[in-house]
């Protein structure tokens, strides 16, 4: 006989394509590990399911659909897998559509609890034609999109706190009135080309917890206030931390969850839905990647569950 599953005293859930694998050559760069990592650190808090995979249709909604019919058919250049970061496979593919489609299931989440959470996406490199930084299909320019277009938002904001630009999500809503993107990131890092955001911050390299935090509430909350958003995409990238390959920020998991409760505590005292997603981390300490990553949830639970328990 199976076990009932867990009884929780809140609504909230999220999505991971953890169980979802494929090969990676030797001496890959992506983090893989951390999705099953952070499944299992929140385990028993609340439930984690299984991404659908998102329909080619909704893909070609920010998406060139003979760009996303030759990479479905495995019709990629070589200087094409070099700028995505991994070498074409089903697999790969695959995944990029669960990740988006987890990032869909939390927005009709978000849209009826308040908040969801995707425990992958955030994929922002992706542009309309082209594949980089290991992102195929740019869910935040899907999701607002999708809102905006269906009427399940007026105004949506980005807030891309990963440690690189989100370049692909800039580009993609870049004419979109209604959607206002705010990128915190490395300003000498990573895309070297940056495209334009509505409110674009950035940073030296070495900024540290009290630093990050005084540009968040000094900059980035009352650009939110003035633009009034009924939908907050949150990209709650880890990659800030200290020790990061990729970054080149020292913010603590303290500082983390600090930027995470302000963030959340102001949407939900402004009454705005929210969708986390994952985004970059990949710490050379493992655990601290899981833990940053997760963070991210605990901090949500503690923000919007309390208002219900």
């Amino acid at each position: 006989m199976t076990a009932p599953a867990p009884a929780f005293a809140h609504p909230f859930r999220a999505y991971t394509p953890a169980a979802y694998t494929f090969p990676l050559p030797e001496g890959h760069r992506f983090p893989a590990y951390k999705y099953a990592g952070v499944r299992d650190r929140l385990t028993g808090l609340l439930p984690v399911l299984d991404t659908p995979a998102l329909r080619w249709a909704e893909a070609a909604r920010v998406h060139d659909p003979v760009w996303l019919r030759r990479w479905r058919r495995g019709e990629v250049t070589a200087a094409e897998e070099r700028a995505f970061g991994l070498p074409w496979s089903p697999g790969v593919v695959e995944r990029a559509r669960r990740a988006a489609g987890g990032s869909l299931a939390a927005l009709h989440d978000a849209l009826a609890c308040g908040w969801g959470a995707n425990l992958a996406g955030g994929t922002h490199h992706a542009f309309r034609d082209r594949a980089e930084g290991f992102c195929l299909i740019n869910d935040a320019a899907l999701l607002t999109r999708i809102a905006l277009d269906e009427g399940l938002a007026q105004r949506v904001a980005v807030l891309d706190l990963d440690v690189h630009q989100g370049n692909g999500t800039a580009a993609l809503l870049a004419a979109e009135a209604r959607a206002l993107t705010i990128s915190v990131h490395g300003e000498r890092n990573y895309p070297f080309r940056k495209e334009r955001s509505s409110l674009d911050l950035g940073l030296p390299d070495g900024v540290t917890d009290g630093e990050y935090l005084e540009v968040l509430r000094g900059q980035v909350l009352p650009a939110l206030e003035a633009f009034r958003p009924d939908l907050l995409l949150y990209l709650a990238g880890a990659d800030v931390l200290a020790g990061d390959r990729f970054g080149r920020f020292a913010l603590t998991l303290d500082g983390v969850a600090e930027r995470n409760r302000t963030v959340l505590t102001w949407a939900r005292k402004a009454g705005v839905a929210v969708v986390t997603m994952m985004a970059g981390g990949y710490n050379r300490d493992h655990a601290l990647t899981v833990e940053a990553h997760a963070r991210v949830v605990l901090d949500g639970l503690d923000v919007f569950a309390s208002r219900i328990v």
